[in-house]
């Protein structure tokens, strides 16, 4: 570890807030295409866990579902410190996995996945609309977890990320690409969620 990383370090661990307990980071298709992008994201794992994080969230955004399947074959080889569970645009199983990644499963398709569920449950007569509330959403999503702290590396957009999950994350946007992201840009977004004060919609 650098000196300037490890100065970062020093600060995190001795903040008086927390860090958060569940990481996600957005990225694309392209990213992943850049040399070296999958040990990037082995690293990335290795430094969200190492500060305090029990869970992370991977969201790929694609452009072309035929790349999908290769996506899939080569997340589920990542070198990771804890478990994953990969999940593409057609899979309905939940994942539960310290490690979820997420390939071309958009929020949208993922939110309208669970209406539909639910809407088959109340034609079944198995519910009622009147008693129909958050937590029968929050049952029916693959990724169910709230993320603490979301980043996005490049670019000003979520691409189509979490979108029922992510409605009280903190968001961290950095202008460091994907390929050139390092323990201290990790390090710098921890100390930023560290320094606000949640508000969870209030």
């Amino acid at each position: 570890m650098g000196l300037y990383d490890g100065y970062l370090a020093f600060r995190l661990r001795r903040h008086d807030a927390d860090p958060p307990s569940h990481v996600a980071v957005v990225i694309t298709e392209r990213d992943l295409l850049e040399q070296g992008a999958y040990e990037t994201l082995s690293r990335f794992l290795e430094w969200a866990f190492e500060f305090g994080a029990e869970r992370v969230t991977i969201s790929v955004s694609v452009l072309d579902e035929a790349v999908v399947e290769t996506l899939e074959r080569e997340l589920r080889d990542v070198e990771s410190p804890r478990p994953i569970a990969v999940r593409g645009p057609g899979d309905r199983e939940r994942a539960d996995e310290p490690v979820q990644v997420s390939i071309g499963l958009g929020g949208k398709r993922e939110f309208a996945d669970a209406v539909r569920d639910i809407a088959e449950d109340v034609e079944a007569g198995d519910i009622s609309p009147d008693d129909i509330g958050a937590d029968h959403v929050e049952e029916r999503l693959v990724f169910p977890d709230e993320p603490d702290l979301l980043i996005k590396t490049g670019a000003e957009r979520l691409s189509d990320f979490m979108i029922w999950q992510s409605v009280y994350s903190e968001l961290y946007f950095t202008d460091v690409n994907w390929r050139d992201f390092r323990k201290r840009d990790y390090l710098r977004a921890v100390l930023d969620y560290q320094n606000r004060q949640r508000r969870f919609g209030r």
